[in-house]
């Protein structure tokens, strides 16, 4: 298994096992066990789901803290467009953007100005011969480490291009580089102010080759607290933002698929949401579209659990702020309507897939029929009193864990009540 280091954690004291994450996990990445729940980090994505919905916050977003910058002699700020939906009364994001320099940044970057560039990239992408159908994107790592772990048969289908984070930070990069040339690369310091976990993980473990160019990742909760601090509506404030309508609303869902101005698109959020559209793509039903946006926080990224405002709202606060901006700000110079090799990756990363019962194919198939042979057996009612999602889940780990005798409470409940 893969030794992937995760940003979604338990904390066990507060957890009661009362099975509330058992049954939303996507991946069947938790059980619980002695009256608690238990993350199987090599099944885990990461999505926050599991802290979305746990009734007594046993679930825990693990990101860096503001304070980890403090090592760089420059700080850029690289701020998510969904950061621009949480404040009240809040029409100009220049605010927010100034703000970000007085609580310690020496330069801001929009996120929002990467989105815009691979909605562009992404455009001509889609002119090559032999694209795969439909072309699924690459911008929500939750999304494609699911792909990795449940549907290896997607990966070709998946966009080859780097998410806006990564754009933006190696535009910052280099204009810190050329603003001030004295600078050396490890005196720069990037820090993306993130909505969700799966991001603060994809920076941690790099992306297969590819190793981010971010270097510190901070929720989006933590940070609004102190630009609440120090914004005030009657102070004057210099023009910063670069971004138009398309690249702000990358932070909601079919925002990106917008921005590539392809009408042949399906838009997907919300975990149970994407895997019912990944397996209609996977049986080959979902053919009529060219581009499938996915993203695991329901609304999109407005909907990460790192963020302060309900979806909705910062939803509707996006659309009014996008009003008065230009479609799009940011484009590739015409006399270069190419894709630069800097914003493509090569391959996925490598992960074990879920269903993968062994290495060996004979024992595979040895283990299939074992679990199948268990589950027959067992009530179906997929109830978690065993302390896993569902039977068939049961049986697999019974299989898995070299057993081949069933236990279950139900059953046995049933014969104490025949005796």
């Amino acid at each position: 298994m893969d030794s992937y280091e995760h940003s979604v954690l338990l904390d066990r004291q507060k957890c009661t096992g009362c099975t509330t994450c058992l049954h939303h996990c996507p991946t069947e990445a938790i059980r619980i066990r002695d009256g608690h729940a238990v993350i199987n980090h090599d099944r885990c994505i990461d999505c926050g789901e599991c802290i979305r919905i746990c009734p007594h916050n046993a679930k825990r977003a693990v990101t860096d803290k503001l304070e980890d910058m403090k090592r760089f002699s420059y700080k850029i700020a690289l701020p998510a467009p969904s950061l621009y939906g949480q404040f009240n009364n809040m029409d100009d994001v220049d605010y927010i953007l100034n703000g970000l320099l007085k609580i310690g940044f020496d330069d801001v970057f929009e996120v929002a100005i990467g989105a815009e560039l691979v909605s562009a990239y992404t455009r001509e992408y889609m002119k090559a011969d032999r694209v795969p159908v439909p072309l699924i994107s690459s911008a929500c790592p939750a999304i494609l480490r699911l792909i990795s772990l449940m549907y290896p048969s997607l990966e070709e289908h998946v966009l080859h291009i780097l998410p806006p984070m990564e754009v933006a930070a190696d535009l910052a990069r280099k204009k810190a580089k050329e603003e001030h040339p004295e600078l050396k690369d490890e005196e720069i310091g990037v820090c993306f102010i993130s909505p969700c976990p799966s991001k603060a993980s994809y920076v941690r473990n790099n992306f297969g080759e590819y190793s981010s160019k971010v270097d510190v990742v901070v929720a989006i909760s933590d940070i609004y607290f102190r630009l609440l601090d120090v914004m005030k509506r009657d102070e004057k404030i210099e023009p910063i933002s670069e971004t138009g309508m398309n690249g702000i609303m990358w932070a909601k869902s079919g925002g990106e698929s917008t921005a590539i101005m392809n009408e042949d698109y399906l838009a997907a959020d919300g975990i149970d949401n994407v895997r019912r559209v990944l397996e209609e793509i996977e049986n080959g039903n979902i053919q009529h579209v060219k581009f499938v946006e996915l993203n695991a926080c329901p609304g999109g990224c407005v909907g990460g659990v790192l963020t302060v405002q309900n979806p909705f709202i910062a939803r509707a606060r996006l659309r009014s702020i996008s009003r008065i901006l230009p479609i799009a700000a940011n484009f590739p110079p015409k006399d270069e309507r190419y894709i630069p090799d800097s914003v493509l990756f090569d391959d996925m990363p490598s992960y074990v897939p879920v269903s993968r019962l062994s290495s060996n194919i004979g024992e595979s198939m040895r283990m299939m029929s074992d679990i199948q042979r268990l589950r027959s057996q067992l009530p179906g009612i997929d109830c978690g009193a065993c302390g896993a999602p569902n039977c068939r889940a049961h049986a697999e780990d019974i299989v898995r864990a070299g057993g081949s005798e069933i236990t279950c409470p139900i059953l046995d409940a049933r014969k104490g009540a025949q005796s």
